[in-house]
């Protein structure tokens, strides 16, 4: 997938490699989780990534490298070494006092409105609908606005003889 030039068949190699980690979840035994990973990464994630890939129109040109593409690389991989410095800085990761582990406590009880661990898919679709309903809606609204984002990004102007 890393090698292809093209961006169509690089897209294509990623769903035969998301296919390959859901068999490794088949070998591990977890097969829901193998489901999920053909289901919805190679299956709709991956469509969804044909389909901006296709309605960009990237064609064989599109990887041209430009002065402009180098600049703005080599400053994203600065800016997010400085922000990985940052976070270490002000968590304490990197410090000397952090040299030391604690012990983890697991005699404690959890109650209130937490939910427990469990490998139950009820309790994993009543998580779902009911604590975490909002981070889910608004995951949606970004990806919907996102994908009109693209659309709208790549609708050409009919500048040319026509009356607007």
């Amino acid at each position: 997938m890393i090698m292809s030039r093209h961006p169509v068949p690089a897209a294509l190699f990623m769903i035969i490699s998301l296919v390959s980690v859901a068999a490794l979840f088949v070998l591990l035994e977890a097969f829901f989780l193998a489901i999920l990973q053909v289901l919805v990464y190679a299956g709709a994630v991956m469509v969804l990534f044909l389909f901006i890939i296709m309605l960009l129109d990237v064609g064989p040109d599109g990887g041209k490298v430009s002065r402009i593409k180098v600049i703005s690389g080599l400053a994203g991989c600065l800016s997010f070494g400085i922000l990985v410095v940052l976070l270490l800085q002000f968590s304490g990761i990197g410090s000397a006092e952090s040299g030391s582990w604690q012990e983890i406590q697991t005699t404690e009880q959890v109650n209130g409105d937490s939910l427990l661990f469990s490998t139950s898919l009820k309790n994993f679709g009543y998580g779902l609908f009911t604590k975490y309903m909002l981070p889910i809606q608004v995951a949606g609204f970004l990806l919907l606005a996102a994908m009109v984002g693209v659309i709208v990004l790549s609708k050409k102007s009919l500048t040319s003889g026509g009356t607007e």
